[in-house]
């Protein structure tokens, strides 16, 4: 990456494993300060925390659950008191229950559009003013489930379509004030939470996945990394209101005749 983002300061949530912790280190090799949030794993954000610290980036390690605005605000309330001001605010934490539309509860409905919808929306809001006159930028994590209809997913993919809307809702009112909003779109993204999802069917599923993505693979984290530097670098300044897919290609194909 040729943008240098010393002394910019980074919060991304649920950044203690996965895309998150990915995305933390690949600020922090360029230069960057980043704030570790988690919900619950201590001992990976501390972890998490160690590796940025070994990049030579400054780290804050921030506990809050997503579903209560009063433990958003405390995060926010520290990067303020700490730092005084935010560069990139990337929304990545997510929550569902995977069950069918049929089986889905009010309180699972609940939960997920608290932290993939309200939260993010709670964020911004306190994000914002930290970015005023530093050309800030927000970016969302949606998934394929916005687009594509995925077995037992109607509950978060119906949140990240609503995620998507609300970041170009964002884009265009944040725009006046410099500050971009954009999406990114993983394939199926090789990490625990795929795992979680596929169950006793992952291998299958990744096999499955893997033959129809042009580009041979699973998504990797430090894909979706890469794009979200690019993305808060000054090179993507006049892209906003995007929705970017890092998948391989596997969103181009569709099922031939012979069923591949």
């Amino acid at each position: 990456m040729s943008q240098s983002f010393k002394d910019k300061k980074v919060l991304i949530t649920g950044s203690s494993r996965g895309i998150g912790r990915s995305t933390a280190l690949a600020f922090a090799k360029e230069g960057a300060d980043v704030a570790i949030h988690y919900r619950r794993d201590a001992d990976a954000a501390h972890e998490t925390a160690e590796a940025v610290r070994k990049l030579g980036a400054k780290v804050l390690v921030c506990k809050a659950e997503l579903e209560s605005p009063a433990e958003v605000d405390a995060m926010f309330n520290t990067i303020q008191q700490e730092w005084g001001a935010l560069d990139v605010f990337m929304a990545n934490a997510a929550a569902t229950a995977f069950k069918p539309a049929m089986e889905t509860k009010d309180y699972h409905i609940d939960r997920t559009y608290q932290v993939v919808i309200k939260s993010v929306l709670h964020g911004v809001q306190r994000a914002v003013p930290l970015m005023e006159g530093r050309q800030g930028r927000i970016i969302t994590v949606s998934s394929l489930g916005s687009r594509f209809t995925l077995p037992n997913y109607s509950n978060i993919g119906s949140a990240k379509a609503a995620l998507e809307s609300l970041t170009r809702y964002l884009a265009t009112e944040l725009g006046p004030k410099g500050i971009t909003s954009n999406a990114i779109s993983p394939g199926v993204v090789e990490t625990d939470s795929v795992r979680f999802y596929a169950k006793d069917e992952y291998e299958t599923f990744k096999t499955n996945v893997t033959s129809r993505t042009p580009l041979g693979r699973l998504t990797q984290a430090e894909d979706v990394a890469g794009l979200a530097l690019f993305l808060a670098s000054d090179a993507a300044s006049f892209i906003t209101g995007q929705i970017i897919g890092v998948d391989g290609g596997l969103t181009l194909i569709i099922y031939g005749p012979d069923g591949r």
